[in-house]
């Protein structure tokens, strides 16, 4: 299983899109002015299941989070459309940037919570699995995304898991062996 840096490593001599997503990052310098924060590009662009608009969310794991937004504000707040909020998902504070960067939508999340343990680079594991595994199924769930699904209801519908699409993908690699940490 490649990491989440091996991944975006990867995405330099990838497809057209791929290359570009990787020197927007590189030239917005997150991965050094956030370094702190372990970050991980995670989605669909690393594992080759973007559609048009897809876009680049960064996971990080943070402790402090309003020093995280300070830092995201001082940074980041001059680039087109940008916003950031805190919320709370799966009862734990998170910190959301959003912005525009060389025609890149960029999510920039943050909890306190290590990178490897959140559900985006859990997902983002197990889908890469089953893709190496199967390969129609990276074709059915582009033609899903492409109708509009978001990327773990594509996967559900097309391996038949019913219910939360984001819970039963974790549930369904852990069935399978992909994935063992989940808390």
């Amino acid at each position: 299983m490649l990491s989440g840096y091996n991944l975006f490593k990867r995405m330099e001599t990838g497809n057209e899109i791929q290359q570009t997503a990787y020197k927007a990052v590189n030239e917005l310098g997150i991965f050094n002015e956030l370094s702190m924060y372990n970050p991980v590009l995670c989605g669909t662009l690393p594992i080759g299941i973007d559609v048009e608009g897809s876009d680049l969310d960064v996971i990080m794991e943070v402790q402090e989070l309003n020093d995280f937004k300070d830092r995201l504000q001082s940074l980041y707040s001059s680039k087109e459309s940008f916003k950031i909020k805190t919320t709370t998902i799966r009862n734990k504070e998170v910190i959301k940037a959003n912005f525009i960067f060389n025609n890149f939508e960029f999510e920039l999340f943050g909890q306190d919570q290590p990178v490897h343990k959140q559900h985006a680079y859990l997902h983002m594991v197990i889908e890469l699995e089953l893709l190496q595994q199967d390969s129609k199924l990276r074709e059915n769930v582009v033609k899903l995304k492409q109708q509009g699904y978001k990327t773990e209801p594509a996967f559900c519908e097309i391996l038949g898991i019913t219910g939360d699409p984001y819970a039963g993908l974790i549930q369904f690699g852990v069935e399978k062996g992909i994935i063992t940490d989940v808390l």
